[in-house]
């Protein structure tokens, strides 16, 4: 059964950082590419990054600088580092697999970035 779990989020001012992780079950990060999607509020999800399983990244142009991916395999955990965030950055963070997520998603962590 597959299971994300996010978590990390949370309230922080325009320019501060925050580290979201997310416990995978199985061996779900370790055969996959994952991602980081977004979804903030009227708007639908986007993909903010995504990682392969040999460790090549990519970003949306958005977050591009400012935002890094990463994963342990051996913890079955995803990262997401938010340096200098922006409150256009306010929104629910969700991982899944890239490019085309499982049907279940996990609850999400709210990230809120005030000016």
């Amino acid at each position: 059964q597959v299971q994300l779990v996010e978590s990390g989020g949370g309230l922080v001012q325009a320019g501060g950082s925050l580290r979201l992780s997310c416990a995978a079950s199985g061996s779900i990060v370790k055969i996959n590419a994952m991602g980081w999607y977004r979804q903030a509020p009227g708007k639908q999800r986007e993909l903010v990054a995504a990682i392969t399983s040999g460790g090549s990244t990519h970003y949306a142009d958005s977050v591009k600088g400012r935002f890094t991916i990463s994963r342990d395999n051996a913890k079955n955990t995803v990262y997401l580092q938010m340096n200098s965030l922006k409150p256009e950055d306010t929104a629910v963070y969700y991982c899944n697999k890239d490019p085309t997520p499982y049907d279940y998603w996990g609850q999400g962590t709210q990230v809120t970035v005030s000016s």
